[in-house]
């Protein structure tokens, strides 16, 4: 494996536009040579992201059944794989949303024990504006934690969503951001309209140039795994897979229809939601895709495959609410997106929402390397 080949992981909080920046990226990159492979991460199977990398990159792979400090092995196999069966040349791999503590877990591990495999490229963290103004006022002293702990870790800070958000508000999370976390460099960008995304490509798959780049951390992240583990499981994660079909239209059901009733009734009663996402795909290949991320705002329509006569969908939801609860609104949600769409939805195996397990790593290195032990 060339030591030229380039891995940046890119982290941030649920809902925060990974999935979309890591696509934007991939173009941005494409577009200057590179050969990109995408890698998506989640607690469980059956994702809507690598739908979505599958069809921004050349090559996207997965790691699932945990985060990739607990799975790190399987994301090594995974990046190995893209990069001896693609050719990959840069690599980007999307952390699990409810993830911290990557630079101890999986960047050092990457530099020290892999630096002549991988440049690894500064970590990103990608912050939706609106989401850091509503989290400190939800009442999730946990999951403010957790978000505030991704901050901490980050060597830079990208506020996505500068086309959708009010400027007020972006000014006024910049500036809460460089007083919380002075010293960290920090990107504001839209990975909807491309604006500031040259300078995001830049910083984590430019030359290897320490005038224009961010150091790597160079301190140990603060963190209770306590604390961290209570906000994972504040969580309930939902992945569940369904075939829908117009049993009464030869037209077909107004797909994005019903991605979006499903999303709205689904996040209408959660207390938080983290994010969530359905993505059909019909029988010739046409795809609609939606998603929420709660905090008043409407679920978006982000592609629209127009009608399908049948479709498999893939809903990703991760809300604040016991499990049990969660898998109840699916069946609700569900039923109201058949009414409102003329559509009949059977799925392919029932519900099964979970709570992520406490995160155990498998590597766990500090900022400075122990010195060598010597014998006397």
């Amino acid at each position: 494996m060339p030591a030229s080949v380039t891995f940046a992981v890119v982290g941030g909080f649920l809902g925060a536009g990974k999935t979309t920046t890591l696509a934007a990226l991939t173009r941005e990159l494409r577009a200057r040579g590179r050969r990109v492979a995408l890698i998506a991460n989640d607690q469980g199977d059956d994702l809507v992201d690598t739908r979505l990398a599958e069809a921004a990159a050349g090559w996207a792979g997965e790691v699932t059944g945990g985060c990739f400090c607990c799975r790190f092995e399987d994301l090594l196999d995974v990046v190995t794989r893209a990069v001896e069966e693609y050719g990959a040349d840069t690599v980007l791999a999307e952390a699990v949303g409810s993830c911290t503590d990557l630079q101890a877990t999986v960047v050092r591990p990457l530099r020290r024990r892999y630096g002549a495999r991988f440049r690894v490229a500064p970590l990103l963290t990608v912050v939706d504006p609106a989401r850091f103004a509503a989290l400190g006022r939800a009442g999730e002293a946990d999951l403010a934690y957790l978000f505030d702990r991704q901050l901490a870790d980050a060597d830079v800070i990208a506020l996505n969503k500068a086309d959708a958000v009010d400027p007020a508000l972006s000014a006024a999370v910049r500036t809460a951001l460089a007083s919380l976390h002075p010293g960290t460099p920090l990107l504001t960008y839209s990975a909807r309209t491309g604006t500031g995304l040259p300078a995001l490509a830049e910083t984590l798959a430019g030359p290897a140039d320490a005038a224009r780049h961010p150091a790597p951390a160079d301190r140990d992240l603060v963190i209770d795994y306590d604390r961290y583990a209570a906000a994972e499981a504040r969580l309930a994660w939902l992945n569940h897979t369904a075939e829908v079909r117009a049993p009464h239209s030869a037209a077909g059901f107004p797909s994005a229809r019903w991605a979006a009733t499903l999303l709205a009734e689904l996040t209408a009663g959660a207390a938080l939601v983290g994010h969530a996402k359905v993505h059909l795909t019909a029988d010739d290949g046409r795809t609609t895709k939606a998603s929420a991320v709660g905090d008043g705002r409407a679920p978006a329509v982000d592609a629209d495959g127009g009608a399908m006569r049948s479709a498999r969908a893939l809903v990703n939801a991760r809300l604040a609410c016991p499990a049990a609860e969660l898998d109840a609104a699916l069946a609700a949600a569900v039923r109201a997106a058949d009414a409102a769409a003329g559509a009949a939805t059977s799925a392919t195996a029932p519900p099964a929402a979970f709570h992520p397990a406490y995160p155990r790593p498998v590597h766990r290195l500090p900022a400075t390397a122990p010195p060598p032990v010597t014998s006397r």
